[in-house]
């Protein structure tokens, strides 16, 4: 049987555009595995792989007019949206090109022996190695920022594994372009191609996560496929990490006093989060708890005046367009629903905001309710019309782990007064993330940053986002009793590398 072919789609018409390539075999898919696995002598030199982040960054961005053009043709997220996704994705690159040339990632502690101890302490020494070959699921909604040279793969290539990316069949045209350049930037540095594999196809997916040589994984994408593989990881004969995105409500808890105070505020700030990139992010707020009455009127009323003005929008694929359209008539059908603005499909190939209401008090007693408390992907949020500060709670008892959560307070509360400390109390165990009057969407890249949270959000309590999503490929060695000559140069006294790290208990820099 012939490989099946993997086409370009435009999603603005459903049309196909090109013939991109044909899905991976498991043959080529064990050859894009065992060119990685035999490329990670090669990643083993921090100053090289440094270079060849930087260099990736360079590339991409003389590249970028190309590529953003081919971006915006698979996926409809405009020009603007996407040279400023592309220009992140750069920054991101070399984030960790710093991070790699600092090296305080590799977690250099080094403890001479001490016989007074209790027991006594041998001469130790630990820093962290990379775990091998990384597979890359890539995403639909960011094709840069979290798809060939996103953070997964970029993280990975930081702390020295090299990675097989499987390409998400939304821009598999963009895909290929990416994964060139990014084989040119690291051929710049001598480095093999097989740094930096790609792979089409579903079940080529299955047989990469399968692979033997694969050391973990990194996915972003739905619930449903991100249980799927992590299923498949964990019950490998030699089980693996799997760092898996899934989805998120990131749920926002607007106060009385905040809705007294700037309803009208809230109300826009939070349409154009939720309409945000069509609200295909996965820090879409998509669930709002907002108070009864009329200070509660004025803000929903300022929402869906600012969703109505939204102009309609195209999704990703039209199978998402589906799944919207039937998504929120599921919900807008559920007793006590109402919609001040309807979402739904738009002609053959759009969709329209909308914003849903409903009581609180039918979320809180379970009544039937259960699809208002799952991620709906596209731009529609569910606000719920709370009574007390007991309704409140009641909700968010009933909350999976989420990416984000977000408290709108009043002045008054955001300077320690009233409710706003026991509203963080309550949000802090659900998100990784935890806001005040502000909005989820948007993930700076930072050395703070922690883009992940309780499962569903994520399967492991690592981010994907920030310097710390290098951690996800290393695992601790400990040198025991190691002759001199036999250390490598990261754990001798002498510290030629200059690295920071903790000697005999103290913090060195």
């Amino acid at each position: 049987m012939a490989a099946a072919p993997v086409w370009s789609v435009d999603p603005r018409t459903g049309k196909r555009r090109e013939q991109v390539a044909t899905e991976a075999t498991a043959q080529e898919v064990d050859t894009a595995v065992r060119a990685a696995h035999a490329a990670r002598d090669a990643l083993a030199d921090r100053a090289v792989r440094a270079a060849f982040l930087r260099t990736a960054a360079d590339e991409l961005q003389a590249a970028g007019d190309a590529l953003v053009e081919a971006a915006d043709a698979e996926t409809a997220l405009g020009a603007p949206r996407l040279t400023g996704e592309l220009a992140r994705t750069c920054y991101q690159l070399r984030a960790f090109a710093a991070l790699v040339d600092e090296g305080a990632f590799l977690d250099v502690v080094i403890d001479h022996p001490d016989d007074t101890a209790t027991p006594p302490v041998p001469d130790l020494r630990r820093l962290k190695v990379p775990l091998g070959v990384v597979a890359v699921y890539a995403a639909s909604n960011f094709p840069f920022a979290f798809s060939v040279p996103g953070g997964d793969t970029a993280s990975a290539l930081a702390a020295g594994c090299p990675v097989v990316v499987k390409a998400h069949p939304d821009h598999p045209a963009l895909s290929a372009l990416v994964a060139g350049v990014l084989r040119r930037a690291a051929a710049r540095h001598g480095l093999p191609g097989g740094v930096l594999g790609l792979v089409h196809g579903f079940d080529a997916g299955l047989a990469l996560i399968r692979h033997p040589l694969v050391a973990a994984a990194g996915f972003t994408g739905s619930v449903r496929g991100g249980r799927a593989l992590f299923d498949e990881a964990v019950s490998r004969p030699v089980p693996i990490p799997f760092h898996g995105e899934l989805g998120s409500l990131n749920p926002v808890v607007v106060t009385e006093a905040a809705a007294a105070e700037r309803a009208a505020e809230i109300g826009a700030g939070l349409a154009g989060s939720m309409t945000l990139g069509v609200g295909q992010f996965c820090v879409k707020p998509g669930l709002v708890l907002v108070p009864a009455g009329a200070a509660g009127d004025a803000l929903v009323d300022a929402l869906a005046d600012a969703v109505a003005a939204a102009a309609p929008g195209v999704l990703l694929d039209h199978r998402m367009r589906d799944a919207f359209a039937a998504g929120v008539a599921e919900r807008a059908a559920l007793p006590g629903v109402q919609a001040p603005v309807a979402p739904g499909a738009d002609g053959e190939h759009e969709v329209r905001a909308g914003v849903l209401t409903v009581p609180a008090a039918r979320l809180a007693d379970g009544d039937g309710h259960a699809p208002l408390l799952e991620e709906c992907f596209g731009p529609v949020t569910v606000v719920a019309r709370y009574a007390s500060d007991a309704e409140v709670t009641a909700v968010l008892s009933r909350l999976p782990g989420n990416l984000t959560a977000t408290a709108q307070l009043s002045a008054e509360e955001a300077a320690g007064k009233g409710r706003g400390a026991d509203l963080l109390a309550e949000l802090t165990p659900l998100a990784g993330r935890v806001l005040v009057n502000g909005w989820p969407t948007g993930v700076a890249v930072a050395p703070a940053q922690h883009h992940g949270g309780p499962y569903p959000a994520t399967t492991s309590t690592s981010t994907s986002v920030g310097a710390t999503a290098v951690e996800r490929w290393l695992r601790p060695v400990v040198h025991q009793n190691t002759p001199e000559a036999l250390l490598p140069p990261e754990l001798r006294d002498d510290n030629p590398l200059g690295l920071p790290r903790r000697f005999n208990g103290r913090l060195e820099r």
